[in-house]
């Protein structure tokens, strides 16, 4: 197969796979009996079309960017991290522990404290797969797979049996103290002018915006970043450069876990202001694909972040203002992940008679 230009790869590729998505869903809507363009009028005018649905959004976004990075860690060392569900629900259990342990008296203290909570849960989950991974040769995304069922069950028990209040029936935890209440992008000065309503999204947005230069930094800029990618490259050839396997897999696992728990100071504290059973309202999942659309670099999973976002938005507001049902959303979903991950060869091919070498003259 031919070998596309670095730009074409990297703009190309996934804006063809998108393109393709979305005619494949505009025959799914004509189907279906309903209009096309009108879907995509409500979509773009809710997702996008104004202050509120901006807000909305990036708050969506917020918790893809940071299961998508984690995806994208595990993946330069060739290891493939299902399992970011399981563990941002239990980052989840994090940041709920850490907000109810104290009378927080502001949030830019339990902020701080959730954070390390969140990602230190997160990675502990992830921790046990990276092992067997490492030392037992147990395949990383059959593990990680089961992790997320165990996480979920796990979850339950704890906010049925110890977290929840006695005087409610509902699965979740009591509600967090004023104190850890994050400030939404309508309270933060300068932004206010902007989004004038409340909104969910949050300075976890900006928590998440970091994550990706830092990331960026680790795996570009540093020493163990190189160790990570050479080890995801050549197996081989990272023992012959002294790079030890067992080491680069837990770290990069650690890493990995500890992002997909940090979503979870965006929606636990910053939008709910408690745990909920399904805390992680499918994230984890929609971080795979967040990662292999931004073809694992910081940079493209924020934009692909931002794609998922307008679509989890547009797709609730499908739901809430045409008779086209909710779930197209996810239809929609599966259609970009289908392109861009498993029809990616495809896309490829097309490409590559586009980009022939040119013959040399005799």
């Amino acid at each position: 197969m031919t070998k596309l230009p670095r730009w074409a790869d990297v703009v190309l590729v996934p804006l063809i796979s998108l393109l393709l998505a979305g005619i494949i869903s505009a025959l799914v809507i004509l189907a279906i009996g309903q209009s096309p363009s009108e879907a995509l009028k409500v979509m773009v005018d809710g997702a996008v079309g104004s202050p509120y649905g901006w807000g909305y959004t990036l708050y969506y976004a917020t918790s893809f960017i940071f299961t998508g990075l984690a995806v994208t860690v595990a993946f330069h060392a060739s290891l493939f991290n299902i399992g970011g569900e399981g563990q941002a629900q239990l980052g989840g259990l994090g940041v709920a522990l850490v907000c109810l342990a104290l009378p927080w008296p502001h949030w830019t203290l339990a902020l701080p404290a959730a954070m390390i909570g969140g990602a230190l849960f997160g990675a502990a989950w992830a921790a046990i797969p990276a092992y067997l991974q490492a030392k037992r040769g147990s395949h990383i995304v059959i593990t990680t797979i089961m992790f997320n069922y165990i996480a979920a069950a796990l979850l339950i028990y704890i906010l049925v049996e110890h977290l929840r209040p006695p005087s409610s029936m509902d699965p979740a935890s009591a509600r967090f103290g004023a104190g850890t209440d994050l400030p939404t992008l309508h309270e933060i000065p300068g932004l206010s002018l902007i989004f004038t309503k409340q909104v969910p999204a949050n300075v976890t947005l900006f928590v998440a915006l970091l994550a990706c230069w830092l990331v960026w930094l680790l795996l570009w800029r540093t020493r163990l970043g190189y160790e990570i990618r050479a080890f995801g490259k050549s197996e081989p050839a990272a023992l012959y450069a002294g790079i030890k396997p067992v080491r680069v897999t837990m770290i990069a696992m650690l890493i990995s876990g500890a992002l997909a728990g940090l979503m979870s100071i965006n929606n636990v504290m910053g939008e709910s202001g408690r745990l909920l059973q399904n805390s992680s309202e499918g994230a984890g999942f929609i971080g795979i694909a967040v990662a292999l659309m931004g073809r694992n670099h910081p940079l493209g999973v924020f934009l692909a972040a931002i794609l998922f976002g307008f679509l989890y938005q547009g797709g609730a507001e499908l739901g809430l203002w045409t008779s086209i049902p909710i779930e197209l959303r996810t239809v929609v979903q599966g259609l970009v992940i289908l392109f861009t991950g498993a029809l990616d060869h495809m896309v490829r091919m097309m490409l590559g008679l586009f980009f022939r070498p040119k013959a040399r003259a005799a």
